[in-house]
């Protein structure tokens, strides 16, 4: 399924391309209009499904994240270690994304209009005693109803601490957000088979209205984004290195696994092969079957970084500075949201899509990324499965063994 989804993208992509190309050569202004206004219809309500999915989907996730978190906790010390790691781990990959972005500019020279009605009140605007209030919603019903997200997970925190302090954990709640939860991946994986049409809409309208000039603004959003990776593997197989004194042991093992991820964009599919490979490296299977699957939730540090790089570029595209408070502000917004929300198709995309109201930024820029999303989504779950292979190492030596393989 995977395979036939990726072969979908690429041709969405191609013909996506083509299309634009060709409209943009052998079109009037009038037509190319007319052609853009049919595909936009496409797009438009791709984003309506994703606005109508965020609200259930972040606090269904993140009250059964939080809840599950003191599961972990309890087992001991190694469960509040794994959790510190992966806290530091993903604010250095999104402040990674943040400073790459910015030196890199990828969308600078775009400038895109904003569609008609789109426009927000200047979040600068706004003083701390406004922005500490609205964070407290007075009734989540109206919050959901508005995608209030930074009220949502105020009050998802509150729900799954209560749960999580609950004696004998609130079973009957707990099981029924789960299966929420569920239910909202569910919808989710419907919303994302609309992906490749959507890609083919967002590509098709945008070159034939920009030109083919505009793909090369999307090689250096793509190129950008994949030098930054590799920073982040730098960064991360360092910190192993001076660990473990010797990190080719644990790229021997994370190499398959890597692969696997990158061609399926899929890090879920490396797990099983994951799991086996660190413990043949001396990993105790205590340790790597405990931190991988709490990883897969809480520790997904390409996804983290992908997060900051694709909402900024989308800012550079529209020409829409954020002052250092609101970038510092978004961060600390995709460190909260993107939590629990590991087994969502694509969650970058929905941990986007839900930031991108309370900086200005139109929701139409996420079909900007959506278009080559998928080429982004193999480097990141790549870097999801060397990062939770980190993070083990990390942990292993935080609990007190470090290894050294001679």
């Amino acid at each position: 399924m995977n395979r036939t989804f990726a072969i979908l993208l690429v041709a969405a992509m191609i013909l996506g391309i083509a299309a634009g190309v060709a409209g943009h050569a052998w079109l009037t202004a009038d037509q190319i209009k007319s052609m853009t206004d049919i595909l936009g219809l496409v797009t438009t309500i791709f984003l309506r499904l994703i606005k109508m999915i965020i609200a259930p989907l972040v606090f269904s996730t993140l009250v059964v994240g939080i809840a599950h978190m003191e599961d972990a906790a309890a087992i001991g010390r190694a469960g509040a270690r794994a959790i510190a790691w992966f806290v530091l781990a993903s604010l250095v990959s999104l402040t990674l994304g943040l400073i790459l972005v910015h030196l890199f500019q990828p969308g600078t020279g775009l400038a895109l209009p904003a569609a008609a009605g789109e426009a927000l009140p200047a979040a600068a605007s706004l003083n701390l005693s406004d922005f500490v209030t609205h964070l407290v919603p007075r009734s989540i019903v109206e919050a959901m109803a508005n995608n209030e997200i930074l009220q949502i997970v105020v009050f998802s925190c509150f729900v799954g601490t209560a749960i999580a302090a609950t004696e004998d954990r609130a079973p009957a709640i707990l099981s029924l957000v789960e299966q929420i939860a569920t239910v909202m991946l569910k919808i989710t994986g419907y919303v994302m088979t609309l992906a490749p049409l959507v890609v083919f809409a967002a590509l098709a309208s945008t070159i034939a209205t920009q030109g083919a000039g505009i793909l090369v603004t999307y090689a250096r959003f793509v190129g950008g984004f994949y030098i930054a990776l590799a920073l982040l593997w730098v960064l991360l197989l360092a910190v192993a290195g001076l660990i473990r004194g010797r990190v080719r042991d644990l790229i021997g093992a994370v190499r398959e696994p890597v692969l696997l991820a990158f061609s399926t964009a899929s890090s879920e599919a490396a797990y099983p092969k994951l799991l086996e490979n660190l413990q043949t490296i001396g990993l105790p299977r205590q340790v790597v079957s405990f931190v991988l699957p709490l990883g897969y939730s809480f520790n997904l540090d390409g996804s983290m970084m992908y997060c900051t790089f694709a909402t900024l570029f989308i800012a550079q595209a529209y020409g829409i500075d954020l002052t250092l408070g609101q970038q510092i502000t978004l961060l600390l917004l995709m460190m909260v949201t993107s939590k629990g929300m590991a087994g969502v198709p694509r969650a970058s995309l929905v941990v986007i899509a839900a930031a991108l109201p309370y900086f200005n930024l139109p929701e139409a820029g996420l079909l900007l990324v959506l278009a080559v999303d998928h080429l982004l989504d193999m480097g990141r779950s790549g870097t999801n499965i060397v990062g939770n292979s980190v993070a083990c190492v990390v942990v292993d030596a935080w609990n007190g063994r470090t290894i050294q393989r001679e």
